[in-house]
């Protein structure tokens, strides 16, 4: 759905409804998305803008309305919950974008081309397939689980088939023990899911994978690499990004009840209790809870 926004000084804001037994009727901008930040030429602009998108919400019945980034239209309310944003700036020298990594990660990568690794860049379904089965493995330790297939059917028929992304593994032989899915669009593209075999870890893979990503994007005349969201409490993924000559920066999420007319604060369930409780499920368990449970609450 796109509401009709504020035509004198038009805004901007994606939204689709969500219609779930679980988590109600809701509007979401945008709903799998870590960020999506409203347009308009001033906050008058938005200001009447949101006004109208509250007023179509209700008339649908939806609890809430989400909006997903953006601060600077939100001058006076506080965001209902925040996460961290890492982007890297891309050239098109390659021994340049090397050595403005950390000295670890540079260190990281030379052991893993020298390990006997092999590089696919691929947009074939069966490379989505050996990527979903080391994205398993990787939310199952996180204590999370795995998005359903069908979801990485969707993204593989509607944006990697169509030449806008790529599967990168890293594979041992024919064995894939470590890869991600990078999408692109424009000058601009985002690592938007990883995964890895732990058995293989000693081999840095996942190092690999990032580094032949980055390094083909920025010869490919890509102007940046977003590195998705990342929660303020997961300090390890926060360093690997800024490690890799990431700037970061603040991904504000504000949530609008339409019951109560006002904006809630909200907590980031990246972890908790639910996480030591799906580490020792076994992961064909969780991947139905997943494929039972992810669009209901992404």
């Amino acid at each position: 759905v796109t509401a009709p926004l504020y035509r004198p000084a038009p805004a901007l804001l994606p939204v689709m409804g969500i219609d779930s037994w679980l988590t109600g009727k809701r509007g979401a901008a945008l709903p799998f998305t870590d960020e999506c930040e409203p347009l308009f030429p001033d906050p008058e602009s938005f200001a009447a803008a949101f006004k109208e998108l509250v007023t179509f919400g209700q008339e649908r019945r939806w609890r809430s309305l989400e909006i997903r980034g953006g601060h600077h239209w939100a001058t006076t309310v506080a965001p209902s919950v925040s996460f961290l944003g890492h982007r890297r700036e891309l050239t098109s020298d390659s021994a340049a974008l090397f050595n403005q990594l950390d000295s670890s990660v540079r260190r990281a990568v030379r052991k893993a081309e020298q390990s006997g690794l092999e590089i696919e860049f691929s947009q074939s379904l069966e490379s989505v397939r050996d990527f979903y089965r080391l994205l398993g493995k990787t939310r199952q330790r996180h204590g999370v689980p795995p998005q359903p297939f069908r979801f990485f059917e969707c993204i593989h028929r509607h944006v990697l088939d169509p030449g806008h992304g790529w599967v990168v593994l890293a594979r041992i032989g024919k064995m894939p023990v470590a890869g991600a899915v990078f999408l692109h669009s424009g000058r601009s593209a985002i690592y938007k899911f990883g995964g890895s075999d732990d058995a293989y870890q000693s081999l840095r893979a996942n190092n690999l994978v990032m580094w032949r990503a980055l390094e083909w994007y920025a010869t490919h005349g890509f102007a940046s690499m977003d590195f998705g969201r990342t929660s303020l409490g997961n300090e390890g993924l926060r360093r690997f990004k800024l490690s890799w000559g990431t700037s970061e920066r603040a991904i504000n999420y504000y949530k609008y009840d339409l019951r109560t007319n006002a904006f809630v604060t909200v907590h980031d369930q990246a972890s908790g209790w639910h996480s030591r409780v799906f580490r020792t499920l076994p992961r064909s368990v969780s991947q139905w809870i997943g494929t039972a449970l992810y669009k209901h609450i992404a």
